[in-house]
């Protein structure tokens, strides 16, 4: 079956609506495109767990700063497509940003707390920016479960509680972080990286390995393993710490001690390039 292509609110829920009237479930793939394998594997999970695939492809203005990149944001519209048909979605949402924010727009909503520390202390307005959307686009596709990344495990995590608290009819899946051989996460910015720096940039992967390891090897003070990590990031060319934070996942405050459920998270700059990374901690607490 061809691709298709909705650009209004009103052809994308004509669409949807002629989907559950032939009884389909909808999932929904969020993204800004430049689309990558890691999206690919959300692709492939909708498709596997829905019967029609949704990939929207909106670059969100409202969730950049003054200073940050939105207008050099990569935009690859035909490659785009060509991973949305390869991977099995059914319906590509591309929306010009007057139809999600018309004029006079003056709507927002916020996951308060959670948006605050990790990329939300250093990108204020960020999460306000990525929960209106994502609320805006659940109101548009109205999907029975929508895709996330752990990459983005802050974002996921507001995301669940948006739902949660806001009785929203969806279920929220988060799939495991893609990577490439040498352990960088697959992002759409690791194309900004120049040689240089993409070789360097494997320090994220590496000192969340280190912490791991230290985990695994009995260590438990939060503060000594993030020395060790700030450590590994400081001494790598070109890389600045903008943070490196072990937090409860569940309230994404700081923690003294790892026990189940942290979150070992990390944003790290290049040049004007920010990366970012984590893992999660399932082990059993020490106490």
């Amino acid at each position: 079956m061809a691709l298709e292509i909705a650009r209004s609110v009103d052809e994308l829920r004509r669409l949807v609506e002629s989907a559950r009237r032939n009884g389909l479930t909808i999932g929904l793939v969020p993204t800004m495109g430049a689309l990558h394998e890691g999206h690919a594997s959300l692709i492939r999970a909708a498709r596997g767990e829905t019967g029609w695939v949704i990939v929207s492809i909106f670059v969100n203005p409202t969730q950049f700063g003054p200073n940050e990149d939105y207008q050099r944001y990569p935009r690859t519209w035909e490659q785009d497509l060509a991973v949305c048909q390869a991977n099995g979605a059914d319906l590509v949402f591309a929306p010009p940003v007057k139809e999600v924010f018309p004029p006079g727009y003056s709507t927002f909503v916020e996951v308060t707390k959670l948006q605050d520390p990790l990329c939300g202390g250093s990108r204020p307005g960020h999460f306000r920016g990525v929960a209106t959307v994502v609320l805006k686009l659940f109101n548009m596709t109205t999907p029975d479960r929508a895709y996330f990344g752990q990459k983005d495990a802050q974002q996921a995590r507001i995301i669940r509680q948006l739902v949660r608290d806001l009785n929203l009819p969806v279920t929220i899946r988060v799939c495991p972080i893609v990577r490439e051989p040498d352990g960088l996460a697959l992002s759409s910015r690791n194309r900004y990286l120049s040689p240089e720096d993409r070789h360097s940039a494997t320090v994220l992967y590496r000192a969340l390995e280190t912490a791991r390891r230290m985990i695994e090897s009995g260590e438990r003070n939060a503060a000594c393993i993030r020395e060790r990590m700030l450590a590994m990031i400081q001494s790598t060319p070109r890389a600045v710490a903008e943070y490196v934070d072990i937090v409860d996942y569940e309230t994404m405050q700081p923690v003294a001690n790892v026990q189940s459920g942290i979150l070992i998270a990390l944003a790290v700059k290049f040049g004007a390039t920010r990366l970012i990374d984590n893992f999660l901690w399932h082990g059993e607490s020490t106490g």
